[in-house]
């Protein structure tokens, strides 16, 4: 069976589908989601396995409905102005509230039943009476999401300090935890500035080079170590991890080079 990993509208959640031979990457669809009918960008395609061994982890997957047709294009454009408008109400409420949150970006599901409200917050907020009013005004299910700093940045885009599109909006599915560790392990500068994204977070790039830099590093001495050498003791003052190379300056001032292999 092939199955396609298909984002919900501009930043909603993944989900997987079944799918034809007709649609690839990127091609947008109309799916089954969440209590109604949805479009969303197939973002991954795989083959799955259906032997017994394996149905019980696919469980259920629907079909994808169809590609979108130049009608559904249409109406998901008239869906973002209006998306605009019912954003601006929604501030105004929030406001009239006093509610401690940011809106950042509002959407429609394709068939309208459901509005989708992205906001930021720094910590938990009632919006039980805010919700009850905007259904009471829209007459559709109304869906308050919480996100981070790192959707936000997805939601609007950018390019990143290498000069690439963001990762986030490129390629990544999800987002990875990132430690100041793993820039340290890479040998890169420690000040946030520069080892981190638009959002102000370190970067997503540092946690998927951090495994090649992990299992390259093993059996390496550490920075400040002593070792012996062919020509004798002395201290690791540089470890070069993708080299697998490490200065050493040994007892008489002299530095010296030694190279370990992979296998060693």
């Amino acid at each position: 069976m092939r199955v396609a990993l298909v984002r919900l509208r501009e930043a909603g959640q993944i989900m997987t589908y079944r799918v034809s031979e007709d649609i690839g990457v990127h091609d947008y669809v109309v799916i089954d989601a969440d209590r109604g009918i949805d479009y969303g960008e197939v973002i991954e395609i795989n083959d799955v396995d259906l032997s017994a061994k394996h149905q019980g982890k696919c469980g259920v997957v629907k079909n994808i409905m169809r590609k979108v047709s130049q009608q559904d294009l249409k109406q998901i454009k008239s869906n973002r102005k209006e998306a605009k408008d019912a954003m601006r109400l929604c501030s105004r409420k929030i406001k009239e509230y006093k509610l401690a949150m940011k809106l950042v970006d509002t959407e429609y599901s394709l068939d309208k039943k459901k509005i989708v409200f992205y906001f930021t917050s720094e910590g938990r907020v009632d919006f039980r009476e805010l919700v009850k009013e905007l259904a009471k005004m829209f007459r559709i299910r109304i869906e308050m999401r919480q996100i981070g700093v790192r959707d936000e940045a997805r939601l609007f885009g950018g390019i990143g300090p290498c000069g690439q599109k963001l990762c986030c909006i490129r390629f990544l599915k999800s987002f990875e935890p990132v430690s100041m560790k793993m820039a340290k392990l890479q040998k890169l500068p420690l000040s946030s500035g520069k080892i981190s994204g638009i959002c102000g977070r370190l970067m997503c790039c540092l946690f998927y080079e951090y495994k090649n830099y992990k299992e390259l590093s093993k059996g390496l001495p550490k920075e400040g170590q002593t070792i012996e050498t062919v020509q004798g003791k002395g201290k690791v003052t540089s470890v070069n991890i993708l080299k697998r190379l490490v200065h050493v300056e040994l007892e008489d001032g002299r530095v010296e080079k030694v190279s370990f292999k992979e296998n060693e």
